[in-house]
């Protein structure tokens, strides 16, 4: 079975749904869009009414895109008071001949969370750290012969107010909620390699108004924190310097500031009125000495951030996010942190940009997760994927599908 899987990050600037269709662990993306944030504010519901047709719209332009409604989705919720905790659970092994199956180790996932989350928490996920098998410690107990598995996972949590806003608008516009993600998980999932799931290290997304820092040991998320500091802040400071309406001082900070000024042009100018209709020249060196300043205090309160969250000597800083976009960010990454930062970098076809880092990440996450359970999941039954992107185009998948459940496929209702 062919697997269509739909994300949605839910942003304070933009919304974005990406539809991918995951073949051998690569993704096609067969839909990318956005639309302008309304109603949201970090993440969260502040007007149902308006981010409803913020939702509707997103959806309607993947579906022209598709030929296709798109009904199921996963979708990101606010990591703000996200928990982490160490956890465990022991069962019984359920095959006759005591093999090991994907049915034991979701059973063990199930027994880390009983009577574990309280009333006003919701589960995300539950991250596998280690199994024993025969009193031995192994990574991967498929297959193996014991009485017992006994696991210890991460478990994630989140308020329910994070989740219950999201899912009500869309449940309006007839759209299923089959899990929720929050965002280190899909950032983490699309900029990781074999080498950063073997070290501890930290993932940092400079979003819209947030800054989200995670810590990952050995591919794990085991802490974050949430700054209140983002790209709006610099647009801020343009407008305050140069005395500009919001929308001058962003086209501004897009079109000529860069993120350093070692490689700016003095001579490189535009033209604006400020608020007073007076006429104003700003050059691209001034500019870009404005949100330079700012991005520095960002990684500064980043750099200090890890060290809260961790005592333990970290071997790389991940940076993604749509500020990161910058011209020049590079090479402000190089001077403040040196070799340990590396510049995320979204490179599948069609969604070539770290804005949409956290969309595509949560395609790969989610696949990875029903691979763990060994289950069969698409966004489209089989009339549907005949009809994807017209007839000329007709896949041949099986009829099995699975509808995921509301805050983690992991449980039964």
């Amino acid at each position: 079975m062919r697997r269509f899987i739909a994300s949605l990050d839910i942003g304070s600037s933009y919304i974005k749904l990406v539809v991918g269709e995951v073949v051998k662990n690569k993704i096609n993306i067969l839909a990318c869009v956005e639309t302008p944030s309304r109603g949201i504010k970090k993440g969260y519901v502040i007007n149902g009414e308006s981010a409803q047709e913020a939702f509707l719209e997103v959806f309607k332009k993947a579906e022209n895109i598709l030929g296709v409604p798109i009904k199921k989705v996963i979708a990101t919720v606010p990591s703000l008071y996200a928990e982490c905790f160490l956890s465990g659970g022991t069962v019984t092994v359920g095959d006759p001949e005591k093999v090991i199956t994907n049915a034991d180790i979701v059973r063990a996932m199930q027994k880390c969370v009983y009577n574990k989350i309280v009333d006003n928490r919701e589960l995300v996920t539950v991250l596998p750290t280690s199994f024993k098998v025969n009193d031995e410690i192994v990574t991967n107990p498929l297959n193996m012969v014991s009485e017992q598995l006994t696991m210890k996972a991460i478990v994630v949590t989140v308020p329910k107010k994070n989740i219950e806003g999201i899912n009500a608008c869309l449940k309006s516009i007839g759209v299923d909620l089959v899990d929720v993600v929050i965002s280190p998980l899909g950032d983490y999932y699309e900029h990781k390699t074999k080498e950063e799931n073997k070290t501890i290290g930290a993932l940092v997304n400079i979003g819209e108004e947030t800054t989200t820092v995670s810590i990952f040991n050995r591919g794990i998320l085991t802490n974050l924190e949430v700054i209140d500091i983002g790209g709006v802040n610099i647009t801020n400071d343009l407008a305050y310097v140069y005395k500009l309406k919001e929308e001058d001082a962003l086209y501004l900070k897009e079109h000529l500031a860069l993120a350093h000024t070692r490689l700016s042009q003095p001579n490189e100018a535009l033209n604006f009125n400020d608020k007073y209709g007076e006429k104003i020249k700003i050059n691209q060196y001034d500019a870009s000495e404005v949100v330079m300043g700012r991005l520095t205090e960002i990684i500064n309160l980043v750099k200090k951030q890890i060290n809260l969250l961790t005592k333990k000597q970290i071997s790389y800083i991940i940076f993604t996010g749509g500020v990161t976009e910058s011209e020049d960010f590079d090479i402000l990454l190089e001077e403040l942190l040196g070799n340990l930062a590396i510049l995320g970098k979204t490179e599948e076809i069609g969604a070539r940009s770290n804005k949409y880092s956290t969309a595509v990440g949560i395609i790969k996450y989610y696949n990875s997760r029903l691979k763990l359970r060994n289950v069969e999941f698409s966004i489209f039954n089989k009339e549907e994927q005949e009809e994807l992107g017209g007839t000329d185009k007709k896949v041949n998948i099986s009829d099995n599908s699975l509808l995921g459940k509301l805050f983690g496929y992991f449980f039964d209702n």
